[in-house]
């Protein structure tokens, strides 16, 4: 019996292994994020479709805002034909600059986006500081 053997297959196969991009072995790196401020608040959103809500880990420590999620690795044993979504843990941190009110920070996901509401600390917002005279500090003295 001849069998015949497609050595491109069987390489594309090792390749997909060896680098993970069938999503056995490698690590995803990718969590992708927008963020802009809008006036006293920052946004920020990562872009995580079909993840569970209770997968999702949000950390705050001083000014570092830590997120981890986590898409399980398939347990079957069948032979993956096609595997392009990264499995495994996902994570970032961002390091806020103090200006920021991490006591305050507000999440939600939904439609695959992870959005953070951050505001700015009172004590960094702009204020307006009354400006007295010369006369007028004497004659709160006398």
């Amino acid at each position: 019996m001849l069998m015949r053997t497609d050595p491109f297959r069987e390489l594309d196969r090792l390749t997909q292994q060896m680098f993970g991009t069938d999503g056995t072995l490698a690590r995803p790196s990718v969590m992708p994020m927008d963020a802009w401020r809008d006036g006293y608040v920052f946004y920020v959103e990562f872009d995580l479709p079909g993840l569970d809500r209770d997968s999702f880990d949000l950390d705050v420590e001083r000014n570092v805002v830590m997120v981890r999620a986590e898409r399980p690795i398939r347990a079957s044993d069948a032979d993956m034909l096609a595997s392009e979504r990264p499995r495994g843990v996902f994570s970032r941190q961002l390091v806020l600059g103090d200006n920021l009110d991490t006591g305050n920070i507000s999440a939600n996901y939904d439609d695959g986006v992870l959005a953070l509401q951050i505001p700015v600390a009172e004590e960094a917002k702009p204020r307006r500081v009354p400006i007295s005279s010369k006369s007028e500090s004497l004659a709160i003295g006398s």
